[in-house]
């Protein structure tokens, strides 16, 4: 099949999906300068994760994983939505029954203008307390001399998912509930390697919906989808965009 007739079946796919699930990883922040943890480029050819995040790394040296993930937030700030951002907040807006569910911590699809998502992977923005697990608060500025300590008096973690820990149940029963309902997802950017979240494109499959996969290079997600759009995401996103608006 034409990459040109891949385009217009997916397009029409997702013209067609009553409940459409967005699924998104690394690839699709990766086009707004911020750098993946896998590839060449990536912030593991800079630091060992297992060195930074993770629980045992925050209990033996929190203030070496404060400025790390500080560093991080820095960079985050200075990036912007790309294309694919857009898109995905587009189709939230011209989709009734929509769910974008993304492993990426930084927020961009937030700013892009979606509301409906689920962050598995928590939001490097936020800042809980490692002792009331449930006192969350969003980040208010840096103070780079100092840790931060909860109200409780226990020093404050940054909300997000380190390795080894699990899930947050709550995001991850509402993303694998919708995925049981989902028509169409389209996967964008992921290596589909991380579990439990890999697994949600796989139930759409499993429950007779189709897998549309947007990525530079094959991924783990490839051999279940149904239409593999090989390219940046923001281009192909961009192009399924322009066959939706001519369509209607």
């Amino acid at each position: 099949m034409q990459q040109e007739d891949k385009f217009i079946q997916a397009t029409n796919l997702i013209a067609d999906a009553n409940h459409l699930l967005v699924f998104t990883g690394a690839g699709v922040s990766h086009e707004s300068g911020i750098p993946v943890f896998r590839g060449k480029n990536g912030l593991w050819q800079k630091y060992r994760p297992e060195e930074l995040a993770t629980p045992d790394a925050f209990r033996k040296a929190p203030r070496v994983v404060w400025d790390w993930y500080r560093y991080r937030r820095a960079l985050i700030r200075k990036a912007n939505p790309n294309p694919a951002h857009i898109v995905i907040a587009e189709l939230e807006r011209i989709k009734s029954t929509f769910l974008l569910v993304t492993q990426n911590v930084d927020g961009l699809h937030r700013v892009a203008g979606n509301k409906k998502l689920v962050e598995l992977h928590g939001n490097i923005f936020y800042t809980k307390c490692t002792a009331c697990d449930n006192c969350i608060y969003e980040y208010e500025g840096e103070n780079w001399s100092d840790l931060p300590y909860c109200e409780c008096g226990a020093l404050m973690r940054p909300a997000v998912v380190w390795f080894g820990e699990p899930l947050p149940e709550a995001a991850l029963t509402q993303a694998f509930e919708f995925a049981r309902t989902a028509d169409v997802v389209l996967v964008v950017g992921t290596s589909g390697v991380v579990y439990p979240a890999a697994y949600v494109p796989l139930i759409v499959k499993q429950h007779g919906g189709k897998v549309i996969e947007v990525n530079i290079e094959p991924s783990a997600i490839t051999p279940h989808a149904d239409i593999f759009l090989q390219g940046k995401a923001g281009d192909v996103l961009t192009h399924i965009m322009k066959l939706l608006t001519r369509s209607k």
